[in-house]
């Protein structure tokens, strides 16, 4: 899954495809690279964000792109990161195919019911908190993180099942990063395959993420690696996630991801 976000602010690609042309480009690009999905957002949720946007302004940042996409090439797969009722019908109506979710329907619960009268895909991601909070949360003990990613994802499952969801529409995603102070993401990496347990497809994204930066200070310094220099960690990241049961992994940069999970799947051929 290939990421794209409309947005002046996201973490990693805020700014770079505001322009309508930029993120066609990006897009096209992306599946020529070998995206099976690419998921397309118009509202950041990076740390601290807490720049709410209004539907309105969500769709009118996203449609074009969607529109020019699907018209350049029908039967493309694209996915819409909202958590808003309206984005939601709006965007899968005009032919994405699957709503991600980054709070697992709790920002706005009705979208559960809104995703099962448009039949659609859905993505439930596992948030401690919202993006303003993030910073000041408390980290949770190592051995806590995996009990309790599980067991809020095990009700986020029952509630989509119980708006009437197919469960073969569903997919769970842990969240890496969203809520997961730095070093907490690692316990949940190293015990991921534990989440397979749900029953339902797991997706992961930790690319760029900045709990792989802090990784990476005993080789920098000490400081921090920003956005731009994580690109080698991503790779590995992602790579044990799908060692670890990922079905779907969210990336930035297409093709290394790809051929980073042929070599994943060669080794799982023979686990």
């Amino acid at each position: 899954m290939g990421v794209l976000n409309v947005t002046p602010d996201s973490f990693s690609d805020g700014n770079l495809f505001l322009s309508t042309e930029a993120a066609i480009e990006q897009v096209l690009r992306m599946f020529d690279e070998g995206a099976a999905i690419v998921d397309i957002g118009g509202e950041s949720t990076r740390p601290g964000s807490g720049q709410v946007v209004s539907a309105e302004l969500e769709i009118d940042r996203v449609m074009p792109v969607m529109e020019a996409v699907l018209k350049e090439r029908p039967g493309s797969v694209l996915s819409i990161d909202t958590y808003k009722t309206k984005t939601a019908r709006v965007v899968i109506e005009a032919g994405a195919e699957i709503v991600n979710d980054v709070s697992g329907f709790l920002w706005e619960p009705e979208l559960a019911q809104i995703c099962a009268e448009l039949g659609c895909g859905v993505v439930l991601m596992h948030t401690r908190g919202k993006p303003e909070e993030w910073r000041t949360l408390p980290q949770l003990p190592p051995d806590e993180v995996v009990p309790l990613v599980k067991h809020d994802l095990a009700e986020r499952l029952d509630t989509a099942v119980h708006a009437g969801i197919d469960r073969n529409r569903i997919i769970l995603d842990p969240g890496y990063g969203f809520g997961k102070i730095l070093d907490n993401n690692y316990p949940l990496l190293a015990h991921q395959d534990e989440l397979s347990e749900l029953g339902c497809p797991i997706l992961a994204g930790v690319s760029r993420k900045s709990f792989l930066g802090r990784a990476l200070r005993a080789v920098h310094g000490g400081k921090d690696v920003p956005v731009e220099g994580r690109a080698n960690a991503t790779l590995a990241a992602t790579t044990a996630t799908i060692l670890a049961g990922a079905h779907i992994v969210r990336v930035h940069d297409v093709q290394p991801a790809v051929e980073a999970a042929l070599i994943a799947d060669a080794i799982l051929g023979f686990v």
